[in-house]
């Protein structure tokens, strides 16, 4: 599996580690702190034999791709495991999204996720994975405190294989 992800601006990217470390602190739960999985937002989940096979449609995008604002109004849960931020999908967003899934659909021999198609994609940033019940409460009861409204930059866009993650390509939006 490997995903395609945008990446934030320093500041929300600082204040989005603060809530994943401070969710791992209450819980107990490291996994997001102990797999060093840097806040971003994926923007599709493709299966594919190879990284190789996704880079040359990935370097193709690298100079033709904006930077854009989003802005993160809400906390949610996918039950019954992960603790998530959200942005408001704007038209920058869903624009991105619809780039990214027009170029990766088409590579022989891979598949999108069919939760990160456009139009049925849930735009979030986790901040726990693998949260017992429990540890859900106590990450909810943390976020719930410290989170409020905030804007962030898109300002590059990635793609790297999962568990553990690890960045294949980088590259900064224009």
């Amino acid at each position: 599996m490997y995903l395609v992800s945008v990446y934030f601006d320093n500041s929300a990217a600082k204040r989005i580690q603060t809530l994943i470390d401070q969710v791992a602190a209450a819980s107990g739960n490291h996994y997001m702190t102990d797999k060093q999985v840097p806040p971003h937002l994926t923007l599709s989940a493709i299966e594919a034999r190879s990284a190789e096979v996704l880079i040359p449609v990935m370097k193709k995008l690298e100079g033709r791709l904006q930077q854009g604002t989003v802005q993160f109004v809400t906390v949610g849960q996918l039950l019954p495991y992960v603790l998530y931020t959200m942005p408001v999908l704007n038209p920058y967003l869903q624009g991105l999204s619809e780039q990214i899934y027009d170029a990766v659909s088409i590579i022989p021999e891979t598949t999108v996720s069919r939760y990160y198609r456009p139009h049925s994609w849930l735009p979030h940033v986790t901040l726990g994975k693998t949260l017992s019940r429990e540890q859900m409460r106590q990450a909810f009861a943390v976020v719930q405190d410290k989170f409020s409204v905030f804007e962030a930059q898109v300002t590059e866009l990635g793609l790297a294989s999962v568990n553990p993650h690890d960045d294949v390509l980088r590259f900064p939006l224009l």
